[in-house]
């Protein structure tokens, strides 16, 4: 299957030098290309892309409110900032406003196409370094459990802490002497009990509700 980009971003030379580098992956197709948050939510509902590629600071509309519009407007459409700044502001909004992940231009492209397939099935990717940014909250009161916590087990909660901290599924499997298929349905049950859409939004809320 392959998966539809749309490119969007206000400097001609990096929407060309992103496509001419996407074309090297089979499985990805760049539909369409804008300069500015506006012709970006004008061509998703045109082209219907799978995944946005979108650039953060833009003449007119910039990336974090085109993110909001077009998360709102079309639910089916994954926006992914790529982006040269890593402000912490800039990753919180995008991630609130339903971003599927914030990576940096500096990202190697076999990451990129990586981060894009992911996206695509709906997992929340951030580049290196950036999820600090994405759970730094002001003060909050003495650290709680997230609702449904206790229900749990034991392993589900190191796991937990584990993805909390940045590990991956092989990583976890690894620290845990488990199976990386035993770590994924472990995965999907905790984020069923606690309601959360994906990894994430899960590493975000243990953070900001135990480790704060």
């Amino acid at each position: 299957m392959t998966i539809r980009l749309l490119l969007v971003d206000d400097q001609s030379l990096v929407r060309q030098g992103l496509k001419a580098l996407l074309k090297l992956d089979q499985g990805l197709e760049v539909v369409g290309e804008a300069g500015d948050g506006q012709a970006a939510i004008v061509l998703v509902e045109t082209l219907q892309p799978d995944v946005v590629l979108m650039d953060i600071r833009m003449p007119g509309m910039d990336g974090v409110a085109a993110t909001r519009a077009i998360c709102q407007k079309f639910p089916t459409a994954r926006v992914l900032i790529l982006t040269t700044f890593d402000d912490e502001v800039y990753v919180t909004q995008a991630l609130q406003y339903g971003a599927s992940g914030y990576l940096l231009k500096d990202t190697p492209l076999e990451e990129l196409a990586q981060a894009i397939r992911f996206a695509h099935k709906g997992y929340t990717q951030l580049g290196p370094g950036l999820a600090p940014k994405a759970i730094t909250q002001p003060q909050t009161p003495a650290p709680t459990e997230p609702p449904g916590w206790e229900e749990l087990t034991p392993r589900e909660q190191d796991i937990v802490r584990l993805i909390a901290q940045g590990a991956s599924n092989r990583e976890i499997g690894q620290a845990l002497f488990i199976a990386e298929k035993t770590v994924r349905n472990h995965i999907t049950h905790i984020l069923s009990q606690l309601n959360l859409r994906d990894r994430t939004q899960l590493a975000i809320l243990v953070c900001k509700n135990l480790w704060n």
